[in-house]
């Protein structure tokens, strides 16, 4: 444990009580602070309780736990960077790691990252998310974790709905009343994530329960369209019952230990389950990549976000959101799937969620380019591109968009703009996925990561970006690998999605 008493031991005091972290190159990072009380007993299915003032001194050096979950290997790709290290056994894991720079002559602004993960893995301490990086240039980075599968994201009758978003809007209301005491501007609060951590994001954009408790939002590779109707999403419930044989409620669920539930949650999630999530248009919004995903019709999303977006909600933020070129290629590159996708399968795989897929097929050239490819780029464009751009078409609020673009060298070129290549480009952290199982291989461009991760802190520090708003007269994208603002095209995707 870091000495409490020692000259050179950086100290944070807080409510809670005093935290001593680490302090290195000038950036004093703490550790695990919790911002509710462990989420187990009585307290499992229950919204995140504050935690009670006290004095006590704590160490604020370790990692910590996480939540619950099982993380896969990817063949020929080093996943630990992305989204941690897995599991880390625990029952205090609703907490937070500050980084802040050890000079502060003003009140900083703040940053708060939400991982991703699909809502089943991840943790607020993934190497690629190395907040150092922004408060050595003077903003204040939180990152924080929060109920993931069961236990945050399974609408369980008798349980309060969307916990895993509850639990980030009480990370929030932490940050915003805390924000004095370490050093930041409660006004200035920017969240940001990347994945289910930007789709929660979006969402959040829409929540009454989050009202002013952020100015700004960064939604990279998400967007407001993954959320169910809560009754779909009780056929989850049902089917998660019987595989576990427990009742369908909160008794049932509650009998077995979060770590005994993941068996059944990756049963659920292996594309050979039959599983029907689809909404009555025939449309499954996350398109199997996660079971497990928000609900809308309650007290935190009481409407879809979308609908919610129309009517003005969210207008006083400002949000900048965006997604990589060729989204949809980290999930079938590596597995080595592409070349196996034929005509059939191609339709077989897009049928399960989207009820026009010959049609979607044909429109982005099935018959004159490989299967494999025409799904992909069709989907990167469903799952991601076209969401996002309704996304930011409903907000009435200032909006940017991007476009990421840079193609990684791996797997002989294949992966290129994949899902996730962003992320040590926003976080100058390249060197966490550089090398020969690394996402951007052996030199990505150092030069694009000054430029992304410089133009992050600019819109966290004063709301503003080198390229012109996007409207709905105005549709400017920009690429942030080619460095240039276009007018955005009209998708074909456009032409069967309302």
């Amino acid at each position: 444990m870091a000495d409490p008493l020692s000259s050179t031991t950086p100290l944070l005091r807080l409510s809670s009580g005093t935290f001593a972290g680490t302090l290195n190159a000038g950036v004093e990072v703490f550790r695990t602070i919790p911002y509710a009380l462990p989420p187990v007993g009585e307290r499992r299915f229950e919204p995140p309780v504050p935690v009670p003032a006290g004095d006590a001194r704590h160490d604020a050096t370790q990692p910590g736990a996480t939540a619950p979950q099982r993380t896969r290997a990817v063949p020929g790709l080093d996943v630990v960077p992305l989204i941690g290290t897995g599991w880390r056994e625990g029952d205090d894991y609703l907490t937070l790691d500050l980084y802040r720079p050890a000079v502060r002559a003003a009140p900083c602004p703040i940053m708060v990252f939400i991982h991703g993960g699909g809502f089943v893995v991840g943790a607020k301490d993934a190497p690629v998310q190395d907040g150092a990086t922004f408060a050595r240039d003077g903003v204040i980075h939180v990152a924080l974790n929060y109920r993931l599968g069961v236990d945050g994201f399974l609408p369980i009758p008798g349980v309060p709905t969307n916990l895993g978003l509850r639990d980030m809007i009480a990370g929030l209301r932490w940050v915003r009343e805390q924000a004095a005491a370490f050093g930041g501007d409660a006004g200035n609060i920017t969240v940001f994530g990347e994945s289910a951590g930007a789709m929660a994001i979006a969402d959040l954009v829409t929540s009454p329960l989050a009202e002013g408790l952020f100015r700004r939002a960064i939604i990279q590779s998400g967007h407001g369209a993954m959320t169910r109707d809560i009754a779909v999403a009780r056929r989850l419930v049902t089917k998660l019952a019987g595989l576990l044989k427990v009742a369908p409620d909160r008794a049932g669920f509650a009998g077995v230990a979060p770590g005994e539930t993941l068996d059944a949650v990756e049963a659920v999630s292996a594309p050979t389950m039959r599983l029907d999530l689809r909404d009555g248009e025939g449309r499954e919004p996350v398109f199997g990549i996660s079971r497990f995903i928000p609900v809308h019709g309650d007290d935190v999303l009481p409407r879809a976000p979308l609908d919610a977006l129309k009517d003005g909600a969210g207008a006083g933020i400002d949000v900048l959101i965006g997604s990589n070129a060729e989204e949809m290629n980290l999930y079938f590159v590596p597995a080595g799937v592409l070349p196996k996708v034929n005509r059939l399968l191609a339709w077989a795989i897009l049928r399960k969620s989207q009820p026009r897929a010959w049609r979607v097929l044909k429109a982005y050239g099935l018959g004159r380019e490989p299967a494999g490819r025409v799904l992909v780029r069709a989907l990167s464009d469903l799952v991601f591109r076209w969401p996002a751009r309704r996304f930011a078409e409903q907000h009435r609020g200032r909006t940017w968009m991007y476009e990421f673009d840079w193609r990684s060298p791996r797997y002989d070129g294949a992966l290129g703009a994949g899902h996730g290549m962003e992320l040590p480009f926003v976080f100058d952290s390249l060197a966490t996925a550089t090398g020969a199982q690394g996402l951007c291989g052996e030199a990505p461009p150092q030069a694009l990561a000054d430029r992304i991760h410089a133009t992050w802190v600019r819109f966290a520090t004063d709301g503003t970006l080198p390229w012109p708003e996007f409207t709905r007269d105005a549709r400017h994208v920009h690429q942030l690998a080619a460095d240039r603002t276009i007018e955005e095209p009209v998708m074909p995707a456009a032409r069967f999605l309302p």
